[in-house]
């Protein structure tokens, strides 16, 4: 997670799994930008189960802002509206923060580099009716330019379970391909939305001019009953549905928010 502070030396904490701490000193790294330089501040946390990893949290600014993500054209999933959807449920509001795509993609940097694909979890509680999204979790992963397989998936089950969180979605990046939903990421959609209505899928395409990223997920009923119904594996195609519906939409209900905190658990 980048944040701007002073320069100096920054205080880490090291948390056992009864959440005791203890003090310890580190030089944050410095990125420099074109127009002023930002520091990376980095926490390890120890953990019972899984084994350590690094936890990011974003500092909390003052006062929120919150704006909704504008869909994209008819070039990259569904065309409708803001508000318009082809479900027939009413879903939920999600919030994530501003910072959130932005971190990953930082931490995707060495293998959106050398052409690879990486992949995150986001965990999210819910509150009064709305979903925040507080964790965002790189599972150990096997990637090649056009796919990334999570490996020891038990890891980032037991930091859900752990913080009652529920896998509202994931993230992912496409290094050289444009900003669409492949028929393995539709699949690997399928799965989360089965368990969460609400669940959906940010690609993010740097190499895209047209458009850099996307949230997606899949329609319902029509996308969700094709891929109920598909055994394939691998890359390959779907047939349109009867209507002329899509299969995967932009999702109309996922909102930045400058005053959620989340934290990055990379455990690679």
């Amino acid at each position: 997670m980048i944040c701007e502070e002073k320069p100096g030396m920054a205080s880490i904490y090291s948390v056992d799994s009864r959440t005791s701490c203890s003090p310890l000193e580190f030089h944050c790294a410095t990125i420099k930008t074109a127009s002023k330089c930002q520091r990376i501040i980095v926490h390890t946390v120890t953990l019972s189960s899984p084994s350590p990893v690094i936890s990011c949290v974003e500092s909390l600014p003052q006062g929120a802002h919150v704006s909704h993500i504008p869909v994209g054209d008819s070039e990259h999933g569904d065309s409708k509206s803001n508000t318009e959807s082809t479900t027939s449920q009413v879903l939920r509001d999600v919030h994530i923060s501003t910072r959130l795509m932005e971190d990953f993609l930082e931490l995707a940097k060495e293998n959106t580099d050398k052409d690879l694909e990486t992949c995150g979890i986001l965990g999210a509680f819910l509150e009064r009716g709305t979903f925040f999204v507080t964790t965002l979790i790189i599972p150990k992963q096997e990637s090649t330019s056009s796919s990334c397989q999570a490996i020891n998936e038990e890891e980032a089950f037991a930091i859900q379970n752990e913080r009652s969180l529920l896998p509202v979605g994931w993230i992912h990046t496409h290094p050289s391909q444009s900003c669409f939903m492949s028929s393995v990421d539709l699949h690997t959609q399928y799965s989360y939305q089965v368990m969460v209505p609400e669940a959906f899928a940010i690609v993010m395409a740097p190499t895209d001019t047209s458009r850099s990223y996307g949230i997606f997920r899949v329609s319902d009923p029509g996308g969700m009953s094709v891929l109920k119904e598909c055994q394939e594996n691998g890359f390959h195609p779907h047939e349109e549905l009867a209507d002329g519906s899509p299969i995967y939409e932009h999702c109309s209900y996922v909102y930045k928010n400058s005053n959620l905190r989340f934290e990055i658990f990379d455990l690679r």
